[in-house]
């Protein structure tokens, strides 16, 4: 048996201004803090012997792996990203970026913001552009309704309000 796996889709090449600078934080975190102090560790650890049985070394080596291979994927998603800052011509609906208030048949309202897949954040209310309930409401104006399967099924929803940073 293999253990082989394709790789995941990498998603919408789409990001936001803020997502961005999120992303160029956390390498320029790897790449010029983390990944020093690794390699210092790693080097002391070396230094005291015998590497076979160093718990030290091989937990530091193992950790440089991770740092080095999230920063290749930081780096290879950033040079193919498209910064999205510009406003929609049509502020009237829901593209890339905007907020949206939702009303569900109970009357309960959800405020939704639509990212790239790089910012996804259900604590703050973030969405990806690749889920059910964006795909939906994309190209959507005030007052539309939007069906959105889920696995729970299908849901009714009402834009209520559309609203860009």
């Amino acid at each position: 048996m293999s253990r082989y796996r394709p790789p995941r889709p990498a998603g919408t090449p789409l990001i936001t201004p803020e997502g961005e600078a999120r992303l160029r934080a956390e390498l320029h975190e790897l790449w010029n803090v983390r990944r020093p102090q690794v390699t210092q560790s790693v080097s002391e650890a070396a230094a005291q012997g015998d590497r076979s049985e160093n718990a030290e070394y091989t937990y530091g080596k193992k950790m440089l792996r991770e740092i080095d291979s999230r920063v290749r994927f930081l780096r290879k998603r950033l040079e193919n990203c498209k910064v999205v800052s510009e406003r929609p011509a049509d502020p009237n609906k829901v593209y890339f970026g905007a907020w949206v208030t939702l009303e569900d048949e109970d009357g309960e309202q959800a405020r939704y913001r639509i990212v790239g897949p790089d910012e996804l954040d259900l604590r703050n209310n973030h969405i990806s552009i690749d889920s059910p309930l964006a795909r939906a409401l994309v190209g959507k104006e005030l007052d539309a309704e939007v069906m959105v399967r889920s696995p729970s099924g299908e849901k009714m929803w009402f834009v209520v309000e559309i609203e860009y940073p």
